[in-house]
């Protein structure tokens, strides 16, 4: 143990149980480092919750890629491609692909006596991966859908439950456009409820053979191809390896096929996430700069309170760098300690609204029904590390003021 690490020890333990000017400044300095820590985890914590969450969810209405003809991308009338084994196939073999998934949709209008909602009438099959829907149902349950025949059972979102006035076992009348109207009974075989205001309003959930024999279309026809990924980071790489296959891939009517990312197929979403990073880079270097100055204040405070020990070692021989040293081993003394409060409320904090969802939201507004936490434990370590290094780096420069301290002066400064 060097004696620069031993003096700045002794010198703490001396701060912690004296009665001196210093003592509430050290105090001020390990309160601002530990709200500081506080606000940067419950904030990280937060965002990533929010982005995880809303995220997920878009990604469990359309899957990671969807692949469909470029003409209905413009409207919600429905274009289809021809979706054959070999285009299956393909999409299966691909590297970084976990489900493949055929739909088909159609937009309609659901009537009651009292009421009346358009929606969008999305079919699927056996193949489809329905544990989005079961994560967030309500009532009844999911129906198992096929593609080969006829079940009349629906499942609908809880906003269109609300407003038509309907509850599961309900029997409800829908009315399609196919050069005339075309009338179907449902009967409501389950309700679930996301808080995705947006596409709960939107689509209610059939068998796929239903939704083709609305549009007068053959067992390959189909709105489109989602594909689940087993890794969101490959988004991007397996998109340009999906669109270069099908850059020269034609249906047989010779239409091209169109591959959309999650990200591109909700633009507007994204880019409001991706302000929220940088509302969060802007709280983080805000808080950091906070934590910084009362602990640059505290250093000041505490070198010139000692500025007689300062001229002792002094003249005893110790170096400029020797005493800065000192003090330097004292402040990360203190950054430790408010670090060390900082981590246990911040993370206790975190925990508590995890598992009890003590503070809500308004679904409406924020798609969620309770503030979202997720715990990303490396993003965690760095801004620890990060605050820790960025501290005593900026009390490097208050360090400097020992410099000008002399021995013949210090001695007799009261």
């Amino acid at each position: 143990m060097n004696y620069e690490f031993f003096i700045a020890k002794r010198l703490y333990k001396n701060e912690q149980g004296a009665q001196r000017v210093s003592r509430p400044a050290v105090l001020i300095a390990q309160i601002g480092v530990t709200l500081g820590l506080v606000v940067m985890l419950v904030t990280i914590a937060v965002s990533f919750g929010f982005k995880n969450e809303v995220r997920d969810k878009a990604i469990g209405f359309g899957s990671h890629l969807h692949v469909s003809n470029y003409n209905s991308s413009h409207s919600y009338e429905p274009e289809y491609i021809t979706a054959d084994s070999s285009l299956m196939d393909m999409m299966h073999a691909m590297e970084g692909v976990a489900q493949v998934q055929r739909y088909a949709t159609k937009p309609g209008v659901f009537r009651t006596d009292e009421d009346f909602l358009g929606f969008v009438l999305k079919g699927v099959g056996q193949e489809y991966d329905l544990s989005f829907y079961n994560q967030y149902l309500t009532e009844g349950e999911v129906p198992m859908f096929t593609d080969s025949t006829s079940s009349n059972r629906l499942l609908i979102s809880r906003v269109m439950a609300d407003v038509l006035g309907l509850s599961v076992g309900d029997k409800i009348d829908s009315y399609f456009l196919q050069g005339s109207v075309r009338a179907r009974r449902f009967v409501v075989a389950g309700i679930y409820e996301t808080g995705f205001s947006d596409y709960d309003r939107m689509f209610a959930i059939a068998d796929m053979h239903t939704v083709q024999v609305l549009n007068r279309w053959q067992q390959s026809e189909v709105s489109g191809v989602e594909i689940m990924l087993t890794d969101y980071r490959q988004l991007e790489s397996v998109s340009w390896d999906l669109s270069t296959r099908l850059e020269d891939e034609f249906d047989k009517r010779g239409e091209p096929y169109f591959v959309q990312t999650v990200e591109e197929m909700n633009a507007g979403l994204f880019a409001w996430l991706d302000v929220l990073d940088m509302n969060v880079w802007l709280i983080l270097v805000l808080v950091i700069g906070v934590a910084g100055f009362t602990m640059i204040s505290g250093l000041l405070i505490l070198i010139l309170e000692r500025t007689q020990f300062i001229g002792i070692l002094k003249a005893l021989g110790a170096s400029n760098i020797s005493v800065r040293k000192v003090f330097l081993y004292l402040a990360m003394f203190i950054v430790c300690k408010g670090m060390l409060w900082g981590n246990v409320i911040g993370l206790g904090l975190c925990a508590l609204q995890k598992f009890t969802r003590l503070v809500p939201l308004d679904p409406a507004n924020y798609y969620l029904d309770c503030v979202p936490i997720a715990f990303d434990w490396g993003f965690f370590l760095l801004i620890n590390v990060v605050m820790f290094v960025l501290s005593v780096l900026m009390l490097l420069l208050p360090s400097h003021l020992i410099s000008h301290i002399y021995p013949t002066k210090a001695m007799r400064f009261e």
